[in-house]
């Protein structure tokens, strides 16, 4: 019988994969394109949030997390397009020595992971009220593609999968020692 719970396990694992492998660059590249993408997709839904970054246009903003860079400019409709990663930025958002599994673990739970902000105060207020205010409807994106009851159907077992993740992160990994 084993003694480490399967969170804890997965913890190892990724923390054993991610030392080991380094993506190549175009598959980072490719990656941090369909964030743009995504973000964008989220942005256009919300109108105000577009007129509030449009405000900030030019502007970069450098998110790093680890290893993970994403260097956004701000466009003058009030999307977000990819920077030179050497483009000096306005703002730096960073998540240092946050694990993934840790993040996961307080966004599920309501509240934000720390944030180390360096940089232009006003744009730094902008995004917060992004991370505040904008949401994606998924449901309603499904929808578009599978129709309403299906788009229904697959959110439902979506939100019931998060209650249960929500609930194993908060209980956290078991203690050395314990039965699986």
């Amino acid at each position: 019988m084993s003694d480490t719970s399967p969170i804890s396990f997965l913890q190892s694992l990724v923390q054993s994969l991610t030392s080991r492998l380094q993506a190549p660059d175009w598959l980072v590249l490719e990656g941090q394109h369909r964030l743009v993408l995504l973000l964008n997709h989220v942005l256009m839904q919300e109108r105000e949030a577009q007129l509030r970054l449009a405000r900030k246009k030019g502007s970069v903003v450098h998110v790093r997390w680890g290893v993970f860079q994403l260097p956004l400019r701000i466009t003058p409709a009030g999307l977000a397009n990819l920077a030179d990663a050497q483009a000096t930025p306005d703002l730096v958002l960073s998540l240092e020595g946050q694990p993934p599994w840790e993040v996961a673990r307080q966004v599920m739970a309501g509240s934000k992971p720390p944030v180390q902000i360096e940089g232009d105060v006003q744009l730094a207020a902008e995004l917060a009220w992004l991370a505040d205010n904008l949401r994606w409807d998924l449901e309603e994106d499904l929808a578009r593609g599978l129709g309403d009851a299906a788009a229904h159907t697959l959110a439902e077992a979506g939100r019931k999968l998060l209650a249960a993740l929500k609930s194993a992160l908060a209980r956290g990994p078991a203690p050395a020692g314990a039965a699986a």
